[in-house]
């Protein structure tokens, strides 16, 4: 079969797609083909609930419940509308999710916070580290469940000391921590850690006896355990969805590549600490108190025919994000997210279906997106050959602006490394090329981190030049890579809503020879 499809959104309505709420209504065809009731609904699929979507805060997480209104949630689906259909084809889209305070507190009880503080620094730092980790101790929210560790051959508890592993902040609490930060054992010249997979599967094993909705690692690193790191894949995967993690580095000797490592794949971020330690521990952990959902699962339904479901977070932060599979569901995919403050987040949401069997020219919906009690459909159809798709929604656009931000940051990166590596040529093609993305989107710390090493000469044209090799600061080189791979961007702004027919009853957009909503099942004709 050959083709395009040309995919349509409706706006949060009710319908069945393997399991899956969604919009309009469904009819089962002979041959066991699904087809939407009523005419194509284009542009923008959308759900939103005020106060309805429970934000799962137990699971895999913990949780003690909060007594206040969860936060409104609303969900948003742009489809890339040029795909080919194949047995193997890749439908693509734009996945905007909102979440609104909707009455909730202002911050998270700190009894519901365990966080793990682990530093993993070396003697001649101890100054630095010692009235830091002081200051940060003594401004600790009195309820929250903390534990220090120090470095050593292995992580060396600090405080709490003896058998205890979890101390509860109170007054003379914080007062003895401070104190055995004084003395926390940092690294000598015995032998270290091999990697940051031996301070992950710490935490990782002291967390799970800590059942609290929002659980975190702090990890402070100059980088001493990061030669001779060889299983940090393999322990990442086994910490995904169990905790959170949040680095600093300090010091000059660290790579940043597995500190954007733990970053994505454990959900925080990785940035570097000049100066204000201090300051920057109590910023993490004042960031905790302020997540209104702890754990936000996104789930996907799809239809028999989609074999492969990916979903990943690209602003304001890259995180990977692993896929459940539900027991009983074979169709139905959860995909936990973590530490939602108010805003949004924009996600890729891709589909591999396979499009043998599916009719021409006939709407289908390949899957649900949830949150919580929020839905919106993707639905798209696949086109004859021979004719042009009809009304291509411009929307499509976001699913390709969205991949090219993502290889704008990329280029940055993989620009600075091979600076880093002293491989010139390599990193102008790089950074040309980011710059080029960079004017296109207007994004102006993207430029602003090419030209404190390159002169650009046009940025629209991707044409940059670097500085001489004496007039680059190495050292500064490592805490641009990390703000090239973790620091948050903007969200860009959605199309706007294609021109033409829309319901009267819900405004979504509505083909010409369209009987019904597609959303609301309103009728049109």
């Amino acid at each position: 079969m050959s083709g395009r499809v040309s995919g349509h959104m409706s706006r949060g309505g009710s319908g069945q797609t393997g399991g899956g709420r969604g919009g309009g209504r469904m009819e089962r065809r002979t041959g066991g083909q699904e087809r939407r009731a009523g005419g194509p609904g284009e542009g923008r699929a959308s759900g939103r609930t005020h106060g309805g979507a429970e934000a799962r805060e137990g699971g895999r997480t913990g949780g003690h419940a909060r007594s206040a209104r969860p936060p409104e949630i609303q969900v948003r689906v742009d489809l890339d509308g040029d795909v080919r259909p194949h047995r193997s084809a890749k439908i693509e889209a734009h996945l905007r999710v909102d979440v609104t305070a909707g009455g909730a507190p202002a911050e998270l009880p700190a009894i519901e916070l365990a966080v793990i503080i682990a530093v993993d620094v070396a003697e001649p730092l101890r100054g630095v580290v010692r009235h830091a980790l002081q200051a940060a101790l003594r401004s600790l929210p009195d309820g929250i469940s903390f534990t220090v560790l120090g470095a050593g051959p292995e992580p060396v508890p600090c405080h709490p000391r003896g058998d205890a592993e979890w101390a509860v902040a109170d007054q003379r609490e914080k007062r003895r921590a401070a104190f055995a930060a004084g003395a926390i054992p940092l690294h000598r010249d015995g032998p270290r850690p091999a990697g940051y997979a031996v301070w992950a599967a710490r935490a990782r094993a002291l967390l799970a006896a800590r059942p609290l909705s929002v659980r975190h690692l702090l990890l402070i690193t100059d980088g001493s355990s990061g030669p001779g790191e060889t299983r940090l894949d393999e322990e990442l995967d086994a910490c995904a969805g169990h905790f959170t993690c949040d680095v600093l580095a300090v010091g000059a000797d660290w790579a940043p590549d597995p500190l954007l490592a733990l970053a994505e794949r454990l959900h925080g971020t990785a940035e570097f600490v000049d100066d204000g330690l201090g300051q920057a521990i109590t910023g993490a952990v004042r960031r905790l108190r302020r997540v209104h959902a702890p754990q936000l699962p996104i789930e996907v339904t799809v239809r028999p025919t989609v074999r492969q479901v990916a979903l990943n977070e690209k602003a304001p932060r890259p995180h990977r994000l692993g896929g459940l599979p539900q027991p009983g569901r074979p169709h139905r995919w959860s995909f936990p997210t973590y530490q939602w403050e108010q805003g949004g987040r924009d996600y890729l949401l891709t589909l591999v279906a396979d499009a043998d069997g599916d009719p021409l020219e006939t709407w289908l919906q390949f899957a649900m997106v949830s949150v919580g009690d929020v839905h919106a459909p993707v639905t798209a159809r696949w086109h004859r050959p021979e004719q042009p798709p009809p009304e291509v929604a411009a929307r499509g656009d976001s699913v390709r602006d969205q991949k090219s931000t993502t290889v704008m940051r990329d280029a940055l990166r993989r620009g600075l490394v091979a600076l880093k590596d002293r491989r010139r040529d390599a990193a102008e093609g790089h950074l040309g090329r980011a710059a080029r993305l960079a004017a296109r989107f207007g994004t102006d710390w993207v430029l602003d981190e090419i030209g404190a090493v390159a002169d650009i000469e046009d940025a629209s044209a991707g044409r940059v030049r670097l500085r001489p090799a004496a007039a680059v600061d190495a050292s500064t080189l490592g805490p641009m890579i990390l703000r090239a791979g973790s620091w948050p961007v903007p969200l860009p702004d959605t199309a706007a809503p294609q021109p033409g027919a829309r319901c009267t009853r819900c405004a979504a957009p509505a083909g010409g020879e369209a009987r019904y909503c597609i959303a609301c099942g309103e009728k049109l004709l």
